[in-house]
């Protein structure tokens, strides 16, 4: 890349890494940001959306305006780095050949599902949903009373079942992990999610182990038992991943195989799959390429918290 000379830069996912990458390089560079939605999703406020809040989407074309940055609006399809190329197949049918110079790497994650869970509308069928489907739990679960089971003990299932047992009294809740309750908070913090569980009448079952949503007794099952990272379209394209399926990165976030190609978010290795590395990833990777534009050496990528 040349000092100074402004670049194609392609950025896969509109999450908070890809948007917030997309907007760093926005002012220097020609930036394309490809995401299959309108809107883009505070993935934080899922579980306020899942209890029929609204307010937590922002369209894509208030967010870019007056950046310069163009949004297609499809999904990634192919992705071949040796060219320089990634194919976007749009809601509308068509399918895009989009040239890059930079590629930034920002699919995210998604909600890891058995292959059990049943198909939408399968007659007989206690209905599955994750934060991804959160619209459609809101809509199962308004006017009516019932019994819902939160699948996963961790911070999404935890805020999911306090949520919507506060928003729906009617409902009885049950949140089912596998290990003990929140493993990864401190000792007083567990306590203090006990004490409010126990207001709700939220019921905790640990060392629940749940392989089959079809296993659970309930009227509807919140599945939020793990995460995958969104990394099939690299692993097509040759990238490096970990054993985790997520894209080995250096020092500055690139790629280890295709070193134009700078990763961020749950997508790459190296930290944890969470909106708080997220965007700091995107701003990061967005300025190793900032810094290589100009001719300057890229930095290691350093994670730490403010304590106040």
């Amino acid at each position: 890349m040349t000092a100074h000379t402004r670049t194609d830069i392609v950025v896969l996912g509109g999450g908070y890494a890809g948007i917030t990458a997309a907007l760093r390089l926005a002012p220097r560079h020609r930036v394309t940001l490809v995401d299959p939605r309108e809107h883009f999703v505070e993935r934080v406020r899922l579980h306020q959306v899942a209890a029929g809040q609204a307010g937590t989407v922002r369209p894509y074309r208030k967010l870019l305006a007056g950046t310069g940055i163009r949004h297609v609006t499809g999904r990634a399809a192919e992705l071949d780095p040796a060219g320089g190329r990634v194919a976007v197949e749009t809601g509308d049918g068509q399918r895009l050949d989009l040239g890059y110079d930079r590629l930034v790497y920002a699919l995210g994650s998604r909600t890891r599902v058995p292959a059990l869970i049943p198909a939408a509308g399968d007659a007989g069928a206690t209905p599955v949903y994750t934060a991804e489907t959160a619209a459609g739990l809101a809509t199962g679960m308004a006017g009516r009373s019932g019994r819902l089971a939160v699948v996963g003990g961790g911070l999404t299932g935890i805020e999911m079942a306090a949520e919507l047992a506060e928003a729906h009294p009617g409902w009885q809740v049950r949140l089912l992990t596998a290990g003990g309750l929140a493993p990864t908070l401190s000792e007083p913090a567990r306590r203090h999610l006990r004490a409010t569980f126990d207001r709700l009448g939220v019921t905790v079952e640990e060392g629940a182990t749940v392989d089959d949503p079809r296993q659970v007794d309930a009227d509807a099952v919140l599945w939020s038992a793990a995460m995958t990272p969104a990394t099939e379209l690299a692993a097509e394209a040759g990238l490096a991943l970990d054993e985790q399926g997520r894209i080995r990165v250096d020092a500055a976030l690139r790629s280890v195989t295709r070193p134009e190609i700078v990763v961020a978010g749950d997508a790459g290795a190296g930290w944890r799959m969470a909106c708080a590395t997220a965007m700091p990833t995107g701003a990061h990777a967005a300025d190793t390429l900032l810094r290589e534009a100009r001719g300057a050496a890229a930095r290691p990528f350093r994670l730490r918290y403010v304590l106040v």
